[in-house]
């Protein structure tokens, strides 16, 4: 029989943190990619060099080491900031603010989401430049401002070219989601961990988190397959 050993609740728990920090990361991935796509194909060279330098460099590291590059050099950084700004308190009387521990869930969303919103951006940018250019020309010719084209004509082709990749990107996401253990956070997989030192069962806990996740994947799927199909129905 599968003997959770009383942990089934605790790594339940821990799983409502690992959607919670997959779904916030997901939205911000989403935002800074399509931030990143639109200065990618910006006729700015500066906005282009950057936006190019972004998601060249953050998919050329592994996950792994972005984490605790950003979740250390952020700490550091955060640190260096509060004690400049302590001297200028104590100079003139007041209390310091002291030493800042970053949150485990603010840093592991806001890592997650700046790393994934890398591939985000590239899935973006396709997908934009998969909408007919002779499309845009004439709406444009009819008179639409640049808020109508994109709200009219531009989003509604490049949401339907891009849900696929969107879809590939958020299983990722979910999944890595499990790294975020390293940096502290009780999610499902630390929680393991913690049963697994308590009764030395390493297969039946990692087991549950595998099974745990391939349903959270699955049902995933399930959904944004159904939205895939749904948006594709106009054009069959």
């Amino acid at each position: 029989m599968f003997d959770l050993h009383g942990y089934g609740w605790t790594i339940l728990d821990g799983a409502r943190l690992t959607l919670a920090a997959a779904v916030v990361s997901a939205v911000l991935a989403v935002a800074m990619g399509i931030g990143a796509a639109l200065l990618r194909l910006s006729p700015n060279r500066f906005a282009n060099a950057l936006a190019l330098g972004y998601t060249t460099v953050i998919r050329g590291i592994p996950d792994l080491v972005l984490m605790l590059l950003i979740f250390f050099g952020g700490q550091i950084g955060v640190n260096s900031l509060v004690a400049r700004i302590d001297v200028w308190i104590e100079a003139r009387g007041g209390e310091p603010i002291g030493y800042l521990d970053i949150n485990p869930f603010i840093a592991g969303v806001i890592t997650l989401g700046f790393i994934y919103g890398a591939y985000m951006a590239e899935t973006f940018r396709g997908a934009i430049l998969a909408v007919p250019a002779g499309q845009l020309e004439s709406a444009r010719a009819f008179g639409m401002t640049g808020g109508q084209v994109f709200r009219r004509i531009l989003f509604p082709q490049a949401a339907r070219h891009a849900l696929p990749g969107v879809t590939n990107n958020w299983l990722v996401l979910l999944k890595s989601t499990a790294l975020l253990s390293v940096l502290g956070l009780d999610d499902m997989v630390r929680k393991a961990q913690y049963a697994v030192g308590a009764t030395k069962l390493p297969f039946t806990f990692y087991l549950f988190v595998a099974a745990l996740f391939l349903l959270f994947t699955s049902l995933s799927l399930l959904v944004l397959r159904t939205l895939e199909a749904r948006a594709q129905r106009p054009y069959r």
